[in-house]
């Protein structure tokens, strides 16, 4: 379909320029280009959490997904913390449900994931801290909490250590739980996290779930951040959603939220300023 189209199509719109909302029409460089890679993203399933329906919730978004996947395929799916409510025993129910996802996954630890970093590489066969490269674009993901449920900034050294190693990379996408800039009620103040990623030259996007009832995308010296609502809990939006995205070949993303039916906050980002086109 005409990504034109596609975007004016869509019953609930707000299209994001460099922070700025503007109309679909005013849209000037959506094309049909294929995308690099196209994955999805979702967070805060809370499995486990007492007086919730928490494995309908789960598969409910799963079944979506699934069935989003074979209409057009995903590379690959992200769980970005809070996969569970404050009791690890519930990982092992949770990942035989996703583990029928047919395409790969990642997780990452949020703060209601009480494990030792020895708890949840036994559990996910996932490191907490680790990166995946996808052609000449990088994924990292890093745990922004702790066996006792603390709200953290990632680990920094490492995230400074892979940002140098991969600092040719054409594109480097970060997921990681907790918020690290004070946007919103359950975020935290990191500024030497700040200090550190404006640098990035390559850093395409940070993706984030903690804030149940956030669903929209803030910017940050030139750098989105997006949230992508949750799949459970006992708060938050009204529905229970995911987020898709689509990286093009230039560095900018088409993004848009699952409710978990309808698109929803529909977003085209542009590639950074000096990105390469190539």
């Amino acid at each position: 379909m005409n990504r034109r189209l596609f975007v004016k199509n869509l019953s609930t719109i707000t299209l994001l320029l460099n922070g700025k909302s503007i109309m679909g029409s005013e849209l000037p460089f959506m094309g049909n280009a294929k995308p690099l890679l196209r994955f999805v993203i979702a967070s805060d399933l809370h499995y486990g959490q007492d007086k919730t329906p928490y494995a309908l919730m789960t598969d409910t978004a799963l079944g979506h997904i699934k069935q989003m996947h074979a209409e057009n395929s995903f590379d690959f799916g992200v769980l970005n913390g809070d996969l569970v409510h404050d009791n690890i025993s519930f990982f092992e129910e949770l990942k035989q449900k996703v583990d029928t996802l047919p395409f790969p996954y990642y997780v990452t630890q949020g703060n209601h994931d009480l494990a030792t970093k020895e708890e949840w590489e036994t559990a996910w066969k996932q490191p907490l801290n680790f990166e995946i490269k996808k052609g000449n674009t990088v994924l990292l993901f890093a745990s922004t909490s702790n066996k006792k449920g603390e709200y953290l900034p990632p680990d920094l050294t490492w995230l400074g250590e892979k940002f140098r190693e991969h600092a040719k990379a054409k594109h480097v996408l970060l997921f990681i739980h907790i918020p690290p800039i004070k946007w919103t009620k359950h975020a935290i103040e990191s500024t030497p996290f700040v200090d550190l990623v404006k640098k990035q030259k390559n850093l395409r996007a940070v993706f984030h779930g903690h804030e149940h009832d956030q669903d929209g995308i803030k910017w940050n010296d030139g750098i989105p951040y997006l949230f992508d609502s949750h799949v459970g809990g006992n708060w938050g939006t009204p529905y229970k959603g995911f987020r898709i995205v689509e990286l093009m070949k230039d560095g900018s993303m088409l993004t848009w939220i699952m409710n978990p039916t309808e698109k929803i906050n529909a977003a085209e980002l542009p590639a950074m300023e000096g990105a390469s086109k190539s």
